[in-house]
C-alpha cells in the first residue's frame, strides 16, 4: 500500500512549546500546508508562558526581517501569506551595511539585493507589530493557543509518545500533563525541553567579544551618516568598533565592542552605573568623532546593557530525539554580531512544517529539515565570526583590510 506524505501525522496530536516567532511560524505554516489534504488534521496545541498581552508587549524593539536570499525571514513571511500585512506596518530598507572610519571617512559597503519578487532586501518592523500579525493570524486557525502556560519538562513514554509537563497560570501551583505524538520545542535559548532531552547541551559559548550599548533617542533627528543604513564604525587598528542600527528618524541602537575576557551580562542600570557605562564607552572609543558621543549621551536609561557575544551551534535530530523537534533558539543561538534570531526562527518554523507535510515518516522529515536548517545556521554562524574578526582587527590584519576596502572603493567608482 502506498503511504501518503504526512500520513504519519494524520489525526495525531502536536504540542508546541513556545509562542514566539518560531512556534507561531510553525503552526501557521502547518495550517496553511494542510489545507486541501484529505487526511485528518492533526490536533495542534501551542503553549506560551506569557499571557497574550505580555507576549505582544514585551521587548519593545525594532527588528529587521531580511529578504536577500531564500533563507531569510522575509521569504517565510511571504510563504505565510503575510507580506502585505507586514509591509503595512514596516519600512522598506535596501539592507546596506556601510563601514566608516573613526573620523567618518567612508571605507566600504555591503549592498544586498532583494530575493525574487520581494519588495526590499530588509524591512524594519517593531517586534510588537510582527508578533501581533502572527498571533492574530494564528487565532484564525484551528490551533489551540494556551497563553500563560509553560512547558516545563518532557519525557518519552514506553508507547513512543511524549509526555509534556505544563505549568498553567504562571505563578500558581496549577499543573498538568499532556501526551502528544510530536513535540515541537520553540521555547528559546534556555529551552526547558532541551534540558529534558539534551541536559548536557545547556551552555553557550563565548565568541570572544563583548558589547556595551543601548538605544538612544535624538529629538532633533538622527544625524548623517547614521540616519538610514546599518553602520559599522571602525577604529584605525585599535580593535574597537561600533554598530549603529537606526530604528526610525529619532531612535537608534548603538553597540560598542572590544575583544577580551568574557564580561558578565547586565541590564537594569541605576543612574550611577549608567553614567559609568557612558564614560567607559567614550574612553574606549575616544578616537571616534561625533556623532558617536552625541548618541552615547542620549542613551535611554532602561535600554543600556553589557552583552558578551554568546552562541550555541545547531544540532541534528538523531534517533534519540524521535518525536521531538527543536527550532529557533531552542536549537541554535547566534551571537549579537549577527542579529538574525527572528529571521532564523521564522524560516525554521516554515521549513519544519513543510518537511513534515512532504515526507512519509517523522524520521525522514527530521532529516530533511536538518539538511535545510543546519547549513542555514552555519552560514550565519561563520559570518558572525568573520564580522567579529573584521570589526576588531589590529596590526597587519587592519592594514590588509584597509587596502582591501580601498580597492573595493576604487572598483565601485569604475563601475
Amino acid at each position: 500500500m502506498t503511504v501518503q506524505p504526512a500520513e504519519f501525522l494524520a489525526g495525531k496530536r502536536i504540542a508546541v512549546a513556545g509562542g514566539g516567532f518560531a512556534g507561531l511560524s510553525f503552526v501557521l505554516a502547518l495550517d496553511q500546508l494542510w489545507q486541501g489534504s484529505t487526511l485528518d488534521r492533526p490536533e495542534v496545541l501551542l503553549y506560551e508562558q506569557y499571557s497574550r498581552h505580555e507576549s505582544l508587549q514585551k521587548d519593545p524593539y525594532t527588528l529587521c526581517v531580511n529578504g536577500a536570499s531564500q533563507d531569510d525571514g522575509l521569504v517565510a513571511i511571504q510563504q505565510l501569506g503575510l507580506l502585505d500585512a507586514v509591509r503595512e506596518h514596516s519600512t522598506l530598507n535596501d539592507g546596506d551595511i556601510r563601514v566608516w572610519s573613526d573620523n567618518w571617512k567612508w571605507l566600504s559597503s555591503i549592498n544586498p539585493t532583494a530575493y525574487g519578487n520581494l519588495p526590499a532586501a530588509t524591512v524594519r518592523i517593531t517586534r510588537q507589530n510582527l508578533m501581533r500579525i502572527l498571533v492574530e493570524k494564528a487565532e484564525q486557525t484551528k490551533t489551540v493557543l494556551r497563553w500563560g502556560s509553560a512547558c516545563t519538562s518532557a519525557e518519552r513514554l514506553s508507547n513512543g509518545q511524549i509526555r509534556v509537563s505544563i505549568s498553567e497560570d504562571i505563578g500558581s501551583a496549577n499543573s498538568s500533563t499532556l501526551d502528544c505524538d510530536l513535540l515541537v520545542a520553540a521555547d528559546g535559548a534556555n529551552s526547558r525541553i532541551r534540558a529534558s532531552f539534551r541536559p548536557n547541551d545547556m551552555t553557550t559559548q563565548y565568541a570572544g567579544a563583548t558589547q556595551i550599548g543601548g538605544i538612544s533617542y535624538l529629538p532633533g533627528g538622527l544625524p548623517k551618516p547614521i540616519d538610514q543604513d546599518f553602520v559599522l564604525q571602525m577604529s584605525s587598528g585599535e580593535g574597537v568598533c561600533c554598530l549603529y542600527h537606526p530604528f526610525d528618524n529619532n531612535t537608534i541602537a548603538w553597540e560598542l565592542s572590544t575583544v577580551g575576557p568574557e564580561r558578565e551580562a547586565k541590564t537594569n542600570f541605576n543612574t550611577e552605573e549608567l553614567n559609568a557605562l557612558k564614560q567607559e564607552a567614550l574612553k574606549t572609543a575616544s578616537m571616534f568623532q561625533d556623532p558617536f558621543k552625541t548618541v552615547v549621551e542620549a542613551t535611554i536609561p532602561n535600554t543600556a546593557f553589557i552583552r558578551p557575544a554568546k552562541e550555541k551551534p545547531a544540532f541534528q535530530h538523531d534517533a534519540r530525539l524521535h518525536g521531538v523537534m527543536f527550532i529557533g533558539d531552542a536549537n541554535h543561538i547566534l551571537s549579537a554580531f549577527e542579529p538574525l534570531g527572528a529571521n532564523l526562527a521564522l524560516k525554521d518554523g516554515w521549513d519544519l512544517a513543510e518537511q513534515l507535510c512532504r515526507n512519509i515518516s517523522l524520521d525522514a522529515a527530521a532529516a530533511s529539515y536538518d539538511r535545510l536548517s543546519i547549513p542555514r545556521f552555519q552560514h550565519n554562524f561563520n559570518f558572525s565570526h568573520e564580522r567579529i574578526g573584521f570589526g576588531h582587527c589590529t596590526g597587519s590584519k587592519w592594514m590588509f583590510y584597509k587596502y582591501g576596502m580601498a580597492a573595493q572603493r576604487a572598483l565601485k567608482k569604475v563601475h
